[in-house]
């Protein structure tokens, strides 16, 4: 699987791709958006990940350009811009993803391999259901019940990792790396306060309760079985 990377700030951009590298992808960087735009058009790849703010042409005329040749490479924006208007942009113009700056990289692995898999295919679950509860990914809101519920940054990406997985069991392992982008370490409690919190906004005033944890093996998001 071929990557391109578009992205001048040297450190992040070779941070990517060392990672991506070791991860298996055969990755090629351009610092610069007329390269990065030329590669595109040129190369055969299967993602291509874009800063925005990039000398020459930026990540909006970058992927522009790659959609008026009619190439449907599949696109992650990856951007310190966090407005939601810059995300609608991004996804209006045939961005399949959009990852803030800082990231982890464990999230972001997950993504590219999740954008691979679907291939050339739009991304359509930027809004996530579990009975009433609702999460809308691209402008960052959570409600239940029409209620709206304010999240803290983790517990966002904790609600957001159940809700894709939905009824998945996930090890305390995989939520450490996802969520806080760290080895897990059973001495600590921070992913069990973190459900609970969560817990506590989503699931204690409300039925029927979605989280649910698994003893000896981790957490789950599910609609209980209708009798």
């Amino acid at each position: 699987m071929r990557i391109l990377i578009v992205e001048d700030e040297r450190k992040t951009g070779d941070y990517l791709k060392q990672g991506l590298t070791e991860a298996g992808f055969q990755v090629d960087l351009a610092r610069e958006g007329i390269d990065g735009l030329h590669f595109a058009l040129t190369e055969d790849y299967d993602l291509a990940i874009l800063d925005v703010m990039l000398p020459g042409i930026d990540g909006w005329g970058i992927l522009a350009g790659i959609r008026r040749a009619g190439k449907h490479l599949p696109v992650m924006f990856l951007t310190a811009r966090d407005a939601v208007d810059d995300r609608v942009k991004g996804l209006e113009l045939g961005a399949d993803d959009y990852l803030l700056k800082p990231f982890a990289f464990a999230e972001l692995l997950a993504r590219v391999r999740t954008l691979l898999r679907r291939g050339g295919q739009p991304a359509t679950d930027t809004t996530l259901h579990a009975a009433d509860l609702e999460l809308d990914v691209l402008r960052r809101r959570a409600s239940r019940g029409g209620k709206r519920i304010d999240l803290t940054a983790k517990e966002f990406a904790l609600l957001e990792l159940l809700l894709r997985r939905q009824g998945e069991v996930l090890p305390r392992s995989l939520i450490a790396s996802q969520v806080w982008d760290m080895n897990f370490d059973s001495d600590t409690n921070v992913i069990e306060v973190a459900v609970r919190r969560l817990r506590a906004k989503v699931d204690d005033d409300f039925q029927p309760h979605l989280i649910r944890t698994v003893r000896g093996m981790g957490y789950v998001l599910e609609q209980p079985a209708c009798d």
